[in-house]
């Protein structure tokens, strides 16, 4: 991480981050570059925000941009993600994956590989927004906690008198649900560090652990909150935009190093990446896309467990009942799938906050090693996407919290200065 903790921290994102010369006079050499290899093994975890990596291989779109080899394969849990993109297709492991959108920066940096060495790893596509859910169990139903967390303080302080552990669980340290499990909490002036235990627990493990008493309260992807309301075991406080409106959520990764030596074939996974996208937006595919998703091949849940939150029908198991949510999970909508460097920007940011990345990170410069946006563009000219549908700019500009706490990209420091309850 030397490397990255030098020089100025505190510049704009889009110093020395700007778009890459010469993207717009491609378009030709785009369609015509054929790819090096067609053989790719990528992860992916059961959650309900796999789908685009899921229907480019189960539509055949890998295939149709020439990448007729590519592997999809079942991960047990983000930490076998992260060992699997360390060992690489060639030691056993995969080439790329669905990933949670901090974890190539944590591999680029060194801070989670079993060796402590970097092993770079570039986000090509931002796979969704939205979609995740904090689930607490029935108990608190009789505080009714929900956007607002501080409801919960009375048992907590009671479980805390009484020398009970209160234990939260989320899916990998510095991850996006450990961030907004975190959020969540400190927002109502309940210290993620202080005042609970946070535990790591698979997504697919959560309610199983739910139903065990293991925890009070976990934050996790769809369809593990849903089934948790279905199971009648608990129920969902908050889907998580309602926290941050169309937040950034998982993110398409390939190792650099693959990237490098097959160009032509990461635009083309990240062109299937972004047709599949678009698929799963569309209303009309609803239907097949449950379908395919919950089959035995893939996640292997019940349908009912994935279609109701995918069409944005929320029923939060404590009387509340949402219908066609904005919150909903968005592939495509609202430039879902571009991977904004100042999203990286805030998770890193959050990061610094809890004290899992030093204040001195240049994050300047470890965006611009890990985030290939420019991949993107090209391959959003080779999946035929309009010019009208590609962002102008690597920056969505400030964003706005549910607890009225805004996110500069400009300025990252005022934003941690701001909030109360930090490591940093």
């Amino acid at each position: 991480m030397a490397d990255f903790v030098q020089g100025t921290t505190r510049r704009t994102l889009l110093q020395g981050a700007g778009l890459i010369a010469g993207v717009a006079a491609l378009p030709g050499a785009a369609r015509a570059a054929t790819p090096e290899t067609p053989t790719a093994k990528l992860g992916y975890i059961a959650l309900t925000d796999s789908a685009p990596v899921i229907i480019a291989k189960a539509k055949g779109l890998f295939a149709k941009y020439g990448m007729t080899d590519v592997s999809v394969i079942k991960q047990a849990s983000w930490g076998g993600v992260r060992d699997n993109l360390e060992l690489g297709s060639g030691g056993g492991g995969i080439d790329g994956a669905h990933i949670l959108s901090p974890m190539p920066y944590f591999m680029t940096l060194g801070t989670i590989t079993k060796s402590r060495a970097p092993v770079p790893v570039s986000i090509l596509a931002r796979l969704n927004t939205n979609g995740q859910g904090i689930s607490v169990e029935a108990e608190y139903l009789n505080v009714r906690a929900d956007l607002g967390a501080a409801k919960m303080k009375p048992i907590i302080a009671k479980r805390k008198a009484a020398g009970t552990k209160i234990v939260m669980a989320m899916t990998f340290p510095g991850g996006t649900h450990d961030l907004w499990l975190r959020y969540w909490l400190a927002a109502s002036g309940i210290n993620p560090d202080a005042d609970v235990e946070l535990i790591t627990i698979p997504p697919p493990q959560m309610v199983a652990n739910m139903k065990a008493k293991t925890m009070e309260a976990f934050c996790v992807g769809e369809p593990w909150n849903d089934q948790l309301v279905a199971q009648k075991i608990g129920y969902t406080a908050v889907s998580t935009g309602q926290l941050w409106m169309d937040h950034p959520e998982k993110a398409f990764a390939m190792r650099s190093d693959w990237i490098a030596a097959h160009p032509n074939a990461a635009r083309a996974l990240t062109a299937a990446i972004i047709e599949a996208q678009i698929w799963c937006d569309n209303p009309a595919n609803l239907a097949e896309m449950v379908a395919i998703l919950s089959s035995r091949d893939w996640l292997k849940v019940p349908a009912t467990d994935i279609q109701d939150r995918l069409a944005g029908n929320f029923t939060m198991g404590d009387g509340r009942v949402f219908t066609n949510a904005p919150f909903k999970m968005k592939f495509w909508a609202n430039h879902a799938s571009y991977p904004y460097r100042s999203h990286d920007l805030w998770f890193l940011t959050e990061n610094q906050r809890w004290g899992k990345l030093p204040a001195a990170l240049n994050t300047t410069k470890a965006i611009a090693a890990v985030n290939r946006e420019d991949i993107w563009r090209q391959a959003a000219v080779l999946a035929r996407v309009p010019a009208g549908a590609v962002p102008k700019s690597t920056s969505r500009g400030i964003e706005k919290f549910f607890d009225g706490r805004v996110f500069d990209p400009a300025k990252p420091a005022a934003y941690l200065a701001s909030l109360s309850i930090r490591k940093a």
